[in-house]
């Protein structure tokens, strides 16, 4: 049966049952008999809805609330950590930063210019529902080879829906990363994150309190977009999935705008008991959790939701993910205040509810009662399941493969240039110039460096914030990749002048009921937490998105990691461009024979094999202390972290952003290639005047880091010469350029 069939009649409590139809909607045949438990009842179709929404994955983490347990989410500038809309991290004076990502690849895959338009719009109802004031936007994006024709238009409308909401509604997309790669065809990743800032006694909670107090609905009437999206987000994509546009939810950021603010003045006002977006499962997740965290009922008038649809249905209505919608509670005293505020900016208001002390769910639709449902049993009753896990064949043989065993790369500019040319590593200003990255007027480094940083006006401060991830590493060993995942987002961070705060991350993952793979969640989510242990960076939130698979089976694992970190005093703003001539070059970290899962044996090998780089959690600790100090010290002129691509790409990516040439000596026992494009971690390019290169030198070496002089930035052309002989790579920066700088426009032609 379609929506619209449901529509004129629904199936009755027993035809549910006996035909099984609760299995459509997600509902295994043991979760039925458990909400018949604790109904004392087999539930109507609206019921039913309700109950699958709130036990997808996707509201319920039913699949992965066992690893997400694992993970360190307290430190002493937590203020919030997770279970609100967003997490919140002190920043001193009475101020914080709130932040969190989630995903939006199901609907984006299907709708790609809605599906990441509307993941725009509800990342940012989560900051602002928190009480705070949206200050950046970043996403991180995995998409298959650019070369297909299908890749390049998801890709286009991907961004083009990004830059379109975010523009529209005036907050500035400053940073992010796009990957490509065969294992995301068919299932893109399309991850917004989104930073606010708050002063702590503005800081609100999503509960319904104080009983009889009203519950508010705010934004544009309730249509049929979007229902079941929290269940969709929740299967495997499939050739049926085309069917599901209706799943995909329609953004308005110039409504948004205006939600926004009424909003944020109404918190401003005093007098909001309670406030939450309506995300994920629309009215029925808002209302449920709400009244959850309260430990509270709530009774809601359907007739009184606005509805821009003719005849919509309880099921409809409670379903429906509409967007730019929010629910609150204030007292009755306040009523008349809170409708003023709407009523100037022009924004419906409308009293659909009140708070009981049931403790139950009611529905009331033309004075019947159509659902009444104990908001325990919704909220905190969903059965979570501890997966069988097996470690996949492919892991067990990658560990025999010798990295080292293809013959070696004798052209290395053209090697280095093949390596700038892929998509991955080239150039994203074809993306970050759609995007309005300025607005506001407080970003201070724009799209292209380490990390983005947005000033906090009316101080000294910045905030530093990154996304990161290499599913590669990720797929080869998920617990190094997990590491790996959270130390790069830190070395971007200090490398940008920042001190690492806290992290959000969006764990994207195939099927959870194939032991492989949960296998691979176990791993990557003991990586992650292992390293946010060391590195002081707790999670704060986040998200998880599972059954992100295509015909050739999962997509790599993908666990995300958004960081934010503190610029204590604007003056140590520190990019990764070279600064002037006469600079000097120097290399922290060892290089060691690491070609596993990097981009050079993926370009130049045509594969992805063997384990990736090892990662040390005490010496990155070491590297990052040493050079956050550095710089808050004035020794360094730039700072570029060591990633995909080694350092040849390294020392491209700083003399392109600088315009100027480098002249470079390796001392090393390696082969030439392996040493230019070995991922090894741990490792950070820096540039000092003259003047201080030495102080800056023993300044390292005082924290136990390794650290080597490498040459001086001068003239127009990238020189490398391996162990002082000749030189192996020599081309012109405006060469290198070229070729960096046109691979993904001329893709996209």
């Amino acid at each position: 049966m379609t929506q619209q069939q449901m529509s004129v009649k629904e199936p009755t409590a027993d035809q549910i049952a006996e035909h099984h139809i609760y299995q459509q909607m997600g509902v295994s045949d043991r979760e039925y008999e458990l909400i018949c438990g604790f109904m004392g009842r087999k539930p109507n179709y609206t019921e039913i809805g309700v109950f699958s929404v709130m036990w997808s994955e996707h509201c319920a983490y039913k699949n992965s609330k066992p690893l997400l347990r694992r993970f360190p989410t307290t430190g002493p500038r937590v203020l919030m950590g997770p279970g609100e809309g967003a997490g919140i991290v002190d920043i001193g004076d009475n101020q914080a930063v709130v932040f969190k990502i989630e995903s939006h690849n199901h609907p984006s895959a299907i709708e790609p210019f809605q599906g990441a338009a509307t993941g725009v719009g509800g990342i940012i109802r989560d900051i602002f529902s928190m009480g705070a004031r949206p200050i950046a936007v970043l996403n991180s994006l995995r998409f298959g080879k650019l070369e297909s024709d299908r890749v390049k238009y998801l890709f286009e409308h991907v961004v083009s829906g990004i830059a379109g909401y975010g523009n529209c509604i005036g907050i500035p997309t400053v940073g992010g990363e796009v990957v490509f790669d065969e294992s995301y065809d068919g299932n893109p990743l399309v991850n917004a994150m989104c930073v606010g800032l708050i002063d702590h006694d503005k800081i609100q909670r999503g509960v319904a309190k104080g009983v009889g107090n009203p519950v508010f609905y705010v934004g544009p009437p309730t249509g049929r977009d979007g229902i079941h999206g929290a269940t969709f987000a929740s299967i495997e994509l499939s050739e049926e999935s085309e069917a599901n546009r209706t799943a995909v939810q329609v953004g308005d950021p110039f409504m948004e705008k205006l939600v926004m603010e009424s909003c944020l003045e109404l918190i401003d006002s005093g007098i909001v008991v309670g406030i939450q977006d309506m995300g994920a499962a629309g009215l029925t997740c808002s209302s449920a959790e709400m009244a959850s965290k309260a430990g509270n009922g709530l009774e809601l008038y359907l007739d009184q939701v606005p509805q821009r649809e003719e005849g919509m249905t309880p099921y409809e209505m409670m379903l429906s993910e509409s967007q730019e919608r929010m629910l609150f509670v204030v007292e009755p005293r306040d009523e008349a205040q809170a409708q003023e505020i709407f009523d100037r900016w022009g924004v419906i208001c409308t009293k659909v509810g009140k708070v009981t002390d049931d403790g139950r769910l009611k529905l009331i639709h033309h004075g019947d009662v159509v659902g009444d449902m104990p908001v325990t049993a919704l909220v905190d009753e969903c059965p979570v399941y501890d997966k069988p896990s097996t470690v996949p064949d492919y892991y067990k043989d990658s560990d025999k493969i010798d990295t080292l065993r293809y013959e070696e790369v004798t052209d290395l500019g053209g090697a280095l240039k093949q390596v700038l040319a892929s998509p991955s590593i080239a150039s994203k200003a074809w993306v970050y110039d759609q995007y309005d990255y300025m607005v506001r007027t407080s970003t201070a480094v724009r799209p292209g460096s380490d990390a983005a940083v947005v000033t906090i006006r009316g101080t000294r401060k910045g905030l530093a914030m990154t996304t990161d991830c290499n599913g590669r590493y990720v797929y080869l060993d998920p617990e190094v990749g997990g590491k790996i995942a959270v130390s790069e987002a830190a070395r971007n961070i200090v490398c940008s002048g920042a001190e690492p705060l806290a992290i959000t991350d969006n764990l994207n993952f195939g099927s959870p009921d194939k032991p492989e793979i949960f296998w691979q969640m176990e791993r990557a989510v003991d990586g992650l937490a292992e390293a946010c242990r060391e590195l002081n960076t707790p999670v704060i939130g986040g998200n998880v998105s599972l059954y992100n698979e295509n015909a050739s089976g999962a997509i790599y694992p993908t666990p995300v990691v958004g960081m934010v970190g503190l610029v204590h005093d604007l003056d140590h703003i520190t990019t990764q461009d070279f600064k002037q001539e006469g600079d000097v070059i120097v290399l922290l970290g060892d290089t060691m024979a690491e070609l596993g899962g990097s981009e050079f044996q993926t370009i130049l090998h045509g594969v992805a094999e063997g384990r990736p780089p090892a990662l040390d959690l005490e010496v990155e600790k070491k590297l990052l202390s040493a050079v956050l100090g550095a710089i808050q010290g004035d020794l360094v002129q730039s700072a570029h972290d060591l990633s995909e691509g080694g350092l040849a790409v390294a020392l491209a990516e700083s003399c392109i952003s600088g315009g100027v040439g480098a002249k470079v000596s390796v001392d090393t026992e390696l082969r030439s290639d392996v040493a230019l494009f070995s991922e090894s971690q741990s490792r950070i390019l820096l540039s000092a005047t003259q003047e201080k290169a030495e102080q800056l030198i023993t300044y390292i070496k005082g924290f136990g880091v390794p650290v080597v002089k490498l040459g001086t930035v001068v003239g127009s052309e990238l020189e490398i010469n391996i162990n002082k002989g000749t030189s192996v790579v020599n081309e012109s920066v405006e060469a290198l350029k070229q070729v960096w700088k046109d691979a993904i426009p001329c893709l996209m032609k």
